[in-house]
């Protein structure tokens, strides 16, 4: 369980520095003021602002219920195929969705990711139960 919830840290930070790296080329290119960054509002700004700032933010929401999973598994020893499908389902369909919100952006296709992988952590959830007893 160690390793997929390393890779879903491992998503965030290259996700948290490709969004810092397209907010620091808007305020080079001068398309956005870097007030702007200091409330994140008052301007309108390039989409790939937007696009990447919101994947970002992603990877703190629905994953805070598979790292939770994931320590309990740890912490309780629990350990078995459904769980290790689970975890490393959640994991590749996260990667799935934050590459298409990042790159074409389709919203059917980032939406079946990740309600795929939200799918997959509710598994680990029902599973978790079943076994902690």
């Amino acid at each position: 369980m160690i390793y997929p919830m390393f890779l879903v840290v491992t998503l965030t930070f290259l996700v948290g520095c490709v969004t810092l790296r397209t907010r620091f080329k808007s305020v080079y290119d001068k398309q956005v003021s870097p007030r702007y960054y200091v409330l994140m509002q008052g301007q309108d700004v390039p989409e790939a602002v937007t696009k990447t700032t919101r994947c970002f933010n992603n990877l703190f929401e629905a994953p805070t219920l598979f790292y939770a999973a994931g320590c309990l598994y740890v912490a309780l020893d629990i350990e078995n195929t459904l769980s290790l499908i689970a975890a490393w389902g959640f994991v590749i369909f996260r990667i799935i969705q934050a590459a298409i919100h990042l790159t074409y952006n389709n919203l059917i296709h980032r939406m079946l990711s990740y309600w795929t992988g939200f799918i997959c952590i509710i598994v680990l959830w029902l599973n978790l139960i079943v076994h902690a007893q």
